[in-house]
């Protein structure tokens, strides 16, 4: 199943940020840690590239991540140019600090009072934006919700009177060229619900970590892993957890949900969906 997401109002979203990015000095793109590169929306790139804009990469929700496979992605985004990439979770107080002066070495020209430095935060839906700028603001200014595309419009903020912030809709692109990034968002809660199926969703997720993170499945279920694929953990997990609807048979959806919600929730343990390494073979497979 090839998984798809595209809302309407992202078109506009993209045309607000073309139009927008002739006037900033610094793109904040924003991306789940544990998928990095499969988040990063290719637009941002073009957009940004046509307009010779830096790019400081920012891996948000780095505290659910794997610190190895996060340290790889690091290297391997500073290695870019034109491109700073940092390690955070906006969750913790003070780790978004750190970002403006990070921001001023990509703009050294700006940040004064008569030449502010003007930041434009961009991503996907759901990695974690406004929180990033409530916690840039240190006040809760920016809508935050658990579920993607809650930012419809731009916002404008002043950092201090040297530094200008912007918040961007979360912005997907029109095709996700690789069925299996579409795996990967969709694992990590960001895209809308309603272009995957749960279940399929699971099995993928569950095939990845018994490949890469089965000692945390063991830890987490406690059940055997011999032989089992992502189809046979979820039903294996429904059996452990005595998940049962009608006539006794096991509720699959639920386990698969409960798989879903435990690596989401970082309750099954620092994970992360991609590395450099791995990507570049899904690539070829894919």
């Amino acid at each position: 199943m090839s998984i798809q997401w595209f809302p309407g109002h992202m078109t506009a979203a993209k045309k607000k940020a073309a139009e927008s990015m002739e006037r900033i000095d610094v793109v904040i793109e924003v991306l789940d840690a544990r998928a990095p590169e499969a988040g990063s929306n290719p637009l941002i790139r073009e957009l940004r590239e046509f307009r010779q804009r830096p790019c400081l990469k920012v891996l948000n929700k780095s505290d659910l991540a794997d610190p190895a496979a996060t340290q790889a992605w690091l290297t391997h985004f500073n290695s870019q140019k034109n491109v700073r990439a940092v390690a955070l979770s906006c969750k913790k107080p003070g780790e978004a600090a750190k970002i403006p002066k990070l921001c001023l070495s990509l703009a050294p020209h700006r940040g004064t009072p008569l030449k502010p430095l003007r930041m434009m935060v961009m991503g996907i839906p759901n990695v974690g934006k406004s929180t990033f700028i409530n916690a840039l603001l240190k006040r809760r200014t920016a809508a935050v919700g658990d579920e993607p595309a809650i930012t419809k419009n731009l916002q404008h903020f002043d950092l201090n009177d040297a530094m200008q912030l912007i918040d961007t809709p979360g912005m997907m692109w029109p095709k996700i060229e690789y069925e299996s990034d579409g795996y990967l968002l969709a694992a990590s809660n960001l895209i809308g619900r309603n272009a995957y199926d749960e279940g399929e969703v699971a099995a993928f997720l569950g095939d990845l970590l018994l490949a890469r993170y089965p000692a945390l499945l063991v830890q987490r279920y406690k059940i055997p892993l011999a032989g089992l694929d992502g189809v046979a953990l979820i039903a294996a997990i429904a059996k452990q957890r005595g998940f049962r609807g009608k006539g006794g048979e096991p509720e699959l959806g639920k386990a698969a949900m409960t798989l879903l919600q435990d690596y989401r929730s970082g309750t099954l343990g620092r994970i992360s969906l991609e590395t450099p390494t791995t990507r570049a073979s899904m690539m070829r497979l894919d």
